[in-house]
């Protein structure tokens, strides 16, 4: 209900999650535009830790998303904000190359139109 009232025609929402099981990684991203469902894309790899896998179901999502047609308004649902925070941390840690790769697509985003907006909600797995 929130999801729909907030929505607009230009609002693309991205909803991810990421998980491990047996060093094997699982990375799914949503992207859904007037309340529908565009992409759906799954991966799984080995041997990375949840924030890694989490950074990559982002970004993965924002690069759907933002190729949209007038898209101006990206949200992203997230049950892993702390993996969202470290796009926007200024110091060295070891997911700088995801960051440089997220970080490259807003860019890409922006400069489209200077009002476009991204948000990023946390909803905890818990919730179902």
């Amino acid at each position: 209900m929130v999801i729909e009232l907030s929505l607009s025609l230009s609002t693309a929402i991205i909803v991810t999650d990421a998980s491990i099981k047996n060093d094997i990684a699982t990375s799914i991203s949503h992207v859904h535009l007037t309340n529908h469902p565009v992409t759906k894309m799954l991966y799984h790899v080995a041997f990375v830790t949840s924030t890694e896998a989490e950074l990559f179901a982002i970004k993965c999502g924002i690069n759907q998303a933002y190729i949209k047609e007038n898209v101006s308004k990206i949200i992203v649902i997230t049950d892993s904000i702390h993996a969202a925070k470290k796009i926007f941390d200024a110091s060295s840690h070891p997911y700088q190359s995801h960051v440089v790769a997220i970080l490259s697509e807003l860019h890409h985003f922006f400069a489209i139109k200077q009002s476009n907006s991204i948000e990023f909600w946390e909803c905890p797995s818990r919730l179902n």
